[in-house]
């Protein structure tokens, strides 16, 4: 049941996420046409696209550390023999669940909730501004599930003691011919 839910949630984030950068780009196409075809800038677009950049960025930071896929120095940890990666792995998943809980999650709607009620606006297109903040507490949630999910997952490993070195291969164990 929890991996039907998991995989709902990760395919519906990755479908939100693809759908806001397919209007980022449709943003970003009329932007440049109305000002170089046109030679009349349309003065939403900029703003438009300073708002979806922050939501997809945010939300595909979420999708990326599902897939194992975010940016990483990983150089010494290649180094280490694969007992203390996983280590490594335990603490690193652990720092990214409790900061995305206390600042992204929680902070962020501190953020959204005061904002929303001073009602700000943005100036070209009138939205109240607590609704882009909105980006950070619901992409915190998901890093937290992702991270949290991640320890456990590690944890497990940890205390079966079969260690599944396939599964934290980095870029430093791979030989370039």
């Amino acid at each position: 049941m929890f991996r039907l839910v998991k995989k709902i949630l990760d395919r519906t984030l990755e479908i939100v996420v693809m759908i806001v950068v397919a209007a980022l780009v449709l943003d970003v196409l009329w932007q440049v046409f109305t000002r170089f075809i046109l030679a009349r800038p349309s003065s939403w677009t900029e703003e438009l696209a300073i708002f979806l950049l922050i939501w997809v960025s945010l939300l595909a930071a979420a999708v990326a550390l599902n897939r194992g896929a975010h940016l990483g120095i990983d150089y010494f940890v290649g180094k280490l023999p694969p007992k203390q990666r996983l280590y490594t792995e335990v603490i690193v998943f652990a720092c990214v669940a409790l900061f995305s809980f206390f600042v992204m999650t929680v902070g962020g709607l501190g953020l959204v909730k005061s904002t929303l009620e001073l009602g700000q606006q943005s100036p070209a297109l009138g939205i109240k501004v607590g609704y882009v903040y909105l980006a950070i507490p619901i992409s915190g949630f998901f890093l937290v599930l992702y991270s949290v999910i991640g320890l456990v997952e590690r944890l497990a490993e940890l205390a079966s003691g079969k260690i599944d070195t396939k599964l934290h291969i980095t870029e430093s164990d791979v030989e370039i011919d």
